[in-house]
């Protein structure tokens, strides 16, 4: 009987191991899954592999996986790492057997449809999912628990893919319509990727040849060469054949990105550099890095998970930043192991081996199971282009949430222009925060000291432009904006995008100005003239819809996340189309290209048909004459204004530091009593202008109090140079009274010119006081010295003969009063 037990028992576990064991039986069978991965004979990819290939078995993924490896023969001699992943050899397709053609990305859909033809591995797969080489896997990736159908696949949004939008996707698809912006992740059924493998190829190689739509503003792609041609071979095939897909924002994400709250990524995807503090990671530096083969080798050690968290203390960007940590670490640890198979000898014992041994990293990179937030899906692109193009009514919230941004630079000239700016927002009642975007090299920041002038968020500097050295520091604006919608986190609804030389006056709301989705609002450019010409025809598909606008936009946080990238590409565009500089045709009186950013808002919002509602009753110009009855919310002081003989104009303080100097601020205007009260007109702008400095200096005012600068009214007025000496000698507790005193005396004709008082009065009184008691008591002393001196002659009677030679042969008076001193104390020393 216990033999017969033992038999079913043996029996029943069989049946469960092959998967069919009562309602399971019909579920398993059909649903095998394969993962497949592209790369070629080369270093680069080889670290990718075993990065890859470790956090695939990390991860618990289902099914096998196949590295699709291309190899020319000569690279095949010289290739070592056959032994980093299951396998299947494709033919290179880098240099185009026809064309002759240099690209090596179409081994991707190459290699897919050579596997789906003679891998025997491919007749038993149900569902296959494609990843790129550089990605690390956090959890299973099962396309029918992600969503997918047949018919249906999910992918990954890739929304620079604008070419779906415009003329590229009218010429190579049939169903422009259904064209969607996807790529990096791909789950799919068998029978759409047997059907779909061909056209992909085959759309590739027709976009790669179609050069005369290279360019960024059709393609999307910033360098203008067709490298993301085989992206556009996927959306344009995939259109072909009637593939509409399932598009999931949240499945995969960019280390450096935040994720939404609540989402969980089960897929990292490190394609661009990101940073920790000051470690900082990024895969192009490893193209030739043959790391995968030196024993004992790591990439950099990043901070440690304690370090992150007394770094950020907001919980979801704490988040992001641990995501950075575990996405090197896990390519470390796979890296680590993959030593050890290769035979190396065993490390050293060091503190971050220890830690990738520990519990407490097994325990951070475990399998991350979805979320209800990470499983939503976007809405299809095609349908959210439909819904863009109409004007949205107003929105259904009383008062949305509010966020203002506004872009500078790690200079003086930008610090005092934050300093008004952020002054004037909190006396404005504006709703919601503030964010100052900075933009720095590593350089500027190191010695940069204006950190706590403003909440910040650090972007980058684009001013010298990474690919072609062009210097145009105001690509920083759209490129800052992008970079913060990119990596922060935000509930607001609506955006409000300042300049820096900007004052507010009052609140500037979308439900005041009637912003809606699809339709901001903006101020009137009348000089940007390149709409109503031939620059417009050549940035725009829609010229009609190029609106003359700029200084404030108040934009829906949804059209905005569209809307960025396409801002950054067109001021690219623009600012290279030098041929189109002159004044006539831009309106720049100075034909530098310097207004190609606004041009690059102006065409990319035209590009989206995103029509502004243009209102002339929230800024002005200080010197600009008011129209009666509107409260201007904000003044733009971008351009030199005057009352009487006073004059402010930014720019002659561009290299001037009145942040970090105490009690540094601009020339006083006059006094509104003194102004011209008989034009009306005049004495309007006037008033305006005067507040304009005056708010101005008085934000300069708080700053210097804040900073704990000493009280100015108590201050003496002397030089201010000898100021700060003063100040660094009571520093270092030491103080030079005297050349004070001689300061203050050189300098009485030009105290009422200096604006920057060096020593208060106290202390002053107080070291003359000094002063002169120290000479009072070196006068007594002189004095007792002189009678004890005086009284030691009468005593002595006459000098004898010995004395009087001694005396003639004396050097001075001074050495002999010394030498009668020596001579008096030494004879009275035995009293």
């Amino acid at each position: 009987m216990a033999g017969f037990l033992v038999l079913v028992a043996v029996g029943l576990m069989g049946l469960c191991m092959n998967g069919s064991w009562g309602v399971e039986a019909g579920q398993e069978a059909p649903r095998r899954i394969h993962t497949l991965f592209s790369v070629e004979c080369q270093d680069y990819f080889d670290w990718q592999t075993v990065g890859l290939m470790h956090s695939y078995k990390k991860a618990g993924q289902p099914g096998p996986i196949t590295r699709l490896l291309s190899c020319t023969d000569d690279e095949k001699k010289k290739y070592k790492g056959m032994h980093l992943a299951p396998t299947f050899e494709v033919p290179s397709m880098s240099r185009h057997p026809k064309t002759g053609d240099w690209y090596p990305a179409i081994n991707k859909p190459a290699g897919v449809v050579h596997w789906l033809k003679h891998s025997k591995e491919a007749e038993n797969v149900d569902w296959v999912v494609i990843l790129d080489a550089d990605m690390i896997i956090r959890g299973p990736i099962v396309p029918w628990e992600l969503g997918a159908e047949k018919g249906k696949p999910v992918a990954a949004y890739y929304g620079y893919l604008v070419g779906c939008d415009n003329i590229l996707s009218q010429l190579h698809t049939k169903h422009p319509d259904l064209c969607d912006k996807v790529g990096g992740l791909l789950a799919m059924h068998m029978d759409d990727l047997r059907a779909l493998a061909p056209m992909w190829l085959s759309k590739t190689e027709e976009v790669r040849e179609d050069r005369a739509h290279w360019t960024t503003n059709i393609t999307g792609d910033i360098y203008g060469k067709g490298w993301i041609s085989e992206m556009y071979g996927y959306s344009f095939g995939a259109a072909e054949v009637g593939l509409q897909h399932k598009i999931n924002d949240n499945l995969m994400i960019y280390p450096g990105y935040t994720p939404r709250e609540g989402v969980v990524p089960i897929l990292f995807h490190y394609g661009l550099p990101f940073s920790v503090g000051n470690w900082s990671f990024s895969k192009l530096d490893h193209h030739e890095d043959g790391i995968v083969y030196d024993c004992g080798r790591l990439f950099p050690e990043p901070p440690y998970p304690k370090e992150v968290k007394l770094m950020e203390s907001d919980p979801n960007k704490r988040r992001a930043l641990l995501m950075n940590l575990e996405c090197i670490n896990t390519l470390n640890e796979g890296l680590l192991l993959q030593h050890a198979a290769n035979g190396c000898p065993k490390p050293k014992w060091s503190k971050y081996l220890s830690f990738l041994k520990s519990k407490t990293f097994a325990e951070l990179t475990r399998p991350k199971q979805l979320t209800p937030a990470t499983l939503q899906f976007e809405k299809a692109v095609h349908v959210v282009q439909a819904v863009q193009q109409q004007v949205v009514d107003e929105p259904t919230k009383p008062h949305p949430k509010i966020h203002t941004l506004f872009s500078t630079e790690c200079t003086p000239y930008f610090d005092w222009q934050t300093v008004g700016l952020v002054h004037s927002f909190h006396l404005s009642g504006q709703p919601g925060n503030i964010t100052r975007l900075l933009s720095c090299t590593d350089e500027d920041l190191k010695q940069y000291t204006g950190h706590d002038l403003a909440p910040t968020h650090y972007v980058p500097s684009m001013s010298r432009h990474p690919l072609t050295g062009d210097w145009y520091p105001a690509i920083n604006k759209p490129a800052a904006v992008l970079h913060w919608l990119n990596h922060a986190n935000t509930d607001a609804e609506y955006i409000v995008i300042l300049d820096a030389d900007m004052i507010l006056r009052g609140p500037i709301t979308p439900w005041e100005f009637k912003a809606a989705r699809g339709r901001p609002v903006s101020t009137p450019y009348d000089y940007l003239i390149g709409c109503d010409n031939e620059l417009a025809n050549l940035h725009t598909r829609h010229p009609e819809a190029c609106d003359k606008v700029g200084g404030v936009i108040i934009m829906h946080i949804d059209d905005l996340r569209k809307f960025a990238l396409l801002w950054l590409h067109k001021t690219e565009e623009v600012r290279a189309d030098t041929a189109h500089y002159a004044t006539n045709i831009t309106g720049d009186i100075y034909e530098s290209g310097w207004i190609s950013e606004m041009y690059g808002y102006s065409f990319g919002a035209a590009e989206l048909k995103l029509r502004h509602q243009i209102s002339s009753e929230i800024l002005i110009y200080p010197g600009y004459a008011p129209q009666p009855g509107i409260r201007y919310r904000v003044f733009h002081y971008g351009l030199e204004y005057k009352v009487g003989n006073w004059s402010f104009d930014k720019a002659n303080w561009r290299n001037v530091d009145v942040v970090n100097k105490c009690w540094g601020q601009f020339p006083d205007p006059p006094d509104p009593s003194t102004l011209d009260q008989t034009d009306k007109n005049k004495l309007q702008t006037d008033l305006l202008s005067i507040e304009c400095i005056k708010t101005l200096n008085e934000a300069l005012r708080l700053h210097h109090e804040r900073r704990n600068c000493p009280d100015p009214n108590s201050l003496s007025n002397s030089n201010s140079d000898a100021a700060e000496e003063v100040l660094v000698s009571r520093k270092f507790g030491k103080l030079d009274a005297s050349h004070v005193v001689r300061s203050n005396r050189a300098e009485m004709n030009h105290s009422q010119e200096i604006s920057e008082p060096t020593l208060t009065d106290g202390l002053f009184s107080s070291v003359r006081f000094w002063v002169v008691a120290l000479w009072a008591f070196c006068g007594l002393g002189f004095l007792t010295v002189a009678s004890v001196l005086f009284s030691g002659r009468r005593g002595k009677g006459k000098r004898g003969k010995s004395y009087r030679i001694k005396r003639r042969n004396s050097g001075s008076g001074f050495m002999d009063i010394n030498g009668r001193d020596r001579h008096l104390r030494g004879g009275e020393v035995p009293l």
